[in-house]
């Protein structure tokens, strides 16, 4: 898997750890070993930056997905064997908003940056939550994936 970590802000963050964690999604998945994908942690003004021009909404958020593939949760391309890597996209966090978040949620800092990640991730390969039973099937997706590096999903 070649997953791009790229720090854009200031609070410490584990990246060679959520780097991890996107590995343990991705083979869960059953994506291939040349699948790729880039990890951004900003700030939240950036992120609000993001949100207003891609999503139309006002304000950060905690995790923005964009992805580069149209997938179906749980189903993986049929590629031939000389195609190209899979290029999935983009997961962007910001940190600040996730500490606040998790702050106001009594869990820890690492807790929520993991779910950020695995939920991010997920978004890529089509999952969503637009209706319940999408979000049952979502998070319910995270909390095996979670389990699976011994977290537990809020």
């Amino acid at each position: 898997m070649n997953i791009d970590v790229t720090d854009e802000q200031d609070l410490p963050v584990d990246t060679a750890g959520l780097r991890r964690l996107a590995e343990v999604v991705l083979a869960g998945e059953g994506l291939p070993d040349d699948t790729e994908v880039s990890i951004v942690f900003t700030s939240d003004e950036v992120i609000a930056a993001y949100n207003r021009r891609f999503m139309e909404r006002e304000g950060p958020t905690d995790v923005l997905a964009f992805p580069l593939e149209r997938l179906q949760p749980g189903t993986i391309p049929d590629r031939p064997p000389d195609a190209p890597p899979l290029v999935l996209g983009d997961v962007v966090i910001a940190p600040g908003r996730v500490a606040a978040q998790a702050e106001r949620l009594g869990t820890t800092f690492e807790s929520e940056m993991a779910l950020m990640v695995v939920h991010g991730l997920l978004h890529l390969l089509g999952y969503d939550h637009v209706d319940d039973a999408d979000a049952e099937l979502m998070e319910r997706r995270e909390r095996e994936l979670l389990a699976e590096v011994g977290m537990v999903r809020r």
